[in-house]
């Protein structure tokens, strides 16, 4: 591939050359400002937090242990499917994992399952690589705090989260369409993967389109095809009482960086309290300052901040590259409501039958 740069009868063929990321010169648009259009991919083995007492960066051999384990379970769920077999027993056998440590991914695709079981290994990938920042391997997504991990809720914080939880006690799991997750219903991703932050799902389709002009940057995530739309030349956001999903996004440029700033998320997306996602019932007044930064022909650098004094007792930060992919998005076969969700409330309906006539 050869990237054309206008500056004047200069032509740098620096990706077709093999070029050293020090030699590499950000591509431009028309405008004059660096080009981060294109299909990319958050998908990583990196969990979000770090686990147990890790540092903050790897060693070349646990990454590659991580690595390899990642590739076994890969082969192992790609093996062909017995017909013979017995249906699982509950919680699945463990059929998605060979024997060994099982990784934080690992134990996310599990979980997912319930009961049942999760996926089968067809459908997932979750990448098998762990980050790499100019080289070295980190242990999580977030950088700061320094434990890796985010913050301890505040006393609001709690009680916000114990009266959220409360209100969903009054409810069955499957009493009705709206107290099932948002995933469920099909209206957004099961972790945040639009975000903000904008951050792997640990299941599939990490992968997104991004599109710009002068007075925009739009970011069409693949799961659930949401698209997000920032505004360039906006000085304010919106009024509170407007709350989209994925708030109200105004961008600027500061040098090579795109720094986007989000407020006004939904209510009902802040609820999610999943450890795929970062808020853990933030309130509305949170933030989400994100960084984009071409750093390589095929790497975009993804930094993010979350604040929000009300819930956290500190702001956290994190990091994870962005890599380029040379395929294309596909149609997330998904729509709100959810052709699988009637089927959910009348399997629970008839639980509920059954369990009133074993009463008589």
């Amino acid at each position: 591939m050869v990237r054309v740069l206008s500056t004047g009868l200069l032509t740098i063929a620096m990706i077709s050359l093999g070029a050293q990321a020090s030699d590499w010169v950000a591509p431009r648009t028309a405008d004059g400002k660096p080009d981060l259009q294109g299909n990319w991919s958050n998908e990583t083995q990196t969990p979000l937090e770090r686990m147990g007492k890790q540092g903050p960066t790897l060693t070349d051999e646990q990454a590659a242990a991580l690595e390899n384990r990642a590739q076994l379970v890969e082969e192992f769920r790609d093996r062909p499917s017995d017909p013979d077999a017995p249906p699982p027993s509950k919680g699945g056998d463990g059929a998605l994992s060979p024997p060994g440590n099982k990784t934080f991914v690992e134990q996310i695709a599990e979980a997912a399952g319930g009961a049942v079981g999760g996926y089968n290994g067809f459908w997932l990938d979750p990448g098998n690589k762990v980050i790499r920042i100019d080289g070295v391997a980190r242990s999580s997504i977030i950088v700061d705090p320094p434990d890796g991990r985010i913050p301890a809720l505040t006393a609001e914080g709690k009680q916000r989260v114990s009266e959220r939880m409360a209100l969903m006690r009054k409810f069955g799991e499957y009493d009705h369409p709206e107290v099932r997750p948002l995933s469920d219903r099909c209206i957004i991703s099961f972790g945040s993967n639009a975000g903000p932050p904008m951050l792997p799902n640990y299941f599939y389709n990490n992968n997104y389109t991004i599109v710009q002009t002068q007075d925009h940057v739009m970011i069409m995530t693949e799961m659930n095809h949401d698209a997000r739309v920032i505004r360039l030349r906006a000085t304010a956001h919106a009024p509170s009482q407007v709350q989209p999903w994925f708030g109200d996004s105004i961008g600027h440029w500061e040098g090579d960086t795109l720094v986007v700033e989000t407020t006004n998320i939904h209510p009902t997306q802040l609820a999610q309290t999943s450890p795929l996602w970062p808020y853990r019932g933030a309130s509305e007044k949170l933030k989400v300052t994100e960084r984009f930064t071409r750093t390589g022909p095929n790497v975009l650098l993804y930094k993010f901040t979350v604040e929000d004094p009300s819930t956290f007792t500190a702001p956290f930060s994190g990091e994870l590259p962005f890599n380029r992919i040379d395929e294309l998005i596909h149609e997330y076969a998904c729509h709100e409501g959810n052709y699988a969700l009637p089927g959910i409330l009348a399997g629970a309906r008839a639980e509920e039958q059954a369990k009133a006539e074993k009463k008589q």
